[in-house]
């Protein structure tokens, strides 16, 4: 488990830290009055496989970049608005419009949904070479995230 103010994998200790009550660390801990110590299971991050084709090469699966204008052409030759088409698929219009003028990239469940009611196809594998693919953080922000640091 991670403490929610340094991101530090380490032992917790539920504290309370002018009135809010964190996951800290023990050395974060200091800064408020610990309550108890937390329990539970260290939850480990699934990672998805990259699928080897050859050697020196993988390839990942990726939203096409003009996801955006392919979706709004199948929903607007089938005669459907964007409140109809997200009533269809159960979300939110606000959401469609977002994905239609590409300010929001579908996730890949929702990528799926859609490209299988409109019979399009929104995924596709991307070929990438070992190293380019940057380190990537845990999925959660921890309150340093969020501090300007000089």
């Amino acid at each position: 488990m991670n403490c929610d103010m340094c991101g530090k994998e380490d032992r917790l200790f539920k504290t309370n830290v002018e009135g809010s009550i964190l996951n800290l660390c023990k050395g974060c801990s200091k800064f408020g009055k610990v309550i108890s110590v937390v329990r539970g299971e260290v939850k480990k991050i699934k990672k998805k496989p990259v699928e080897k084709t050859e050697i020196g090469e993988s390839h990942i699966l990726a939203i096409v970049s003009d996801y955006g204008s392919r979706i709004r052409k199948k929903r607007e030759e089938r005669g459907l608005t964007q409140d109809d088409f997200a009533k269809e698929i159960k979300e939110k219009a606000s959401l469609i419009h977002k994905i239609e003028v590409n300010h929001f990239e579908p996730p890949m469940s929702l990528a799926k949904k859609i490209e299988k009611f409109l019979h399009i196809s929104l995924i596709e594998q991307q070929e990438i070479k070992p190293g380019s693919l940057a380190k990537v953080k845990s999925e959660h922000f921890t309150i340093a995230d969020f501090i300007k640091k000089k």
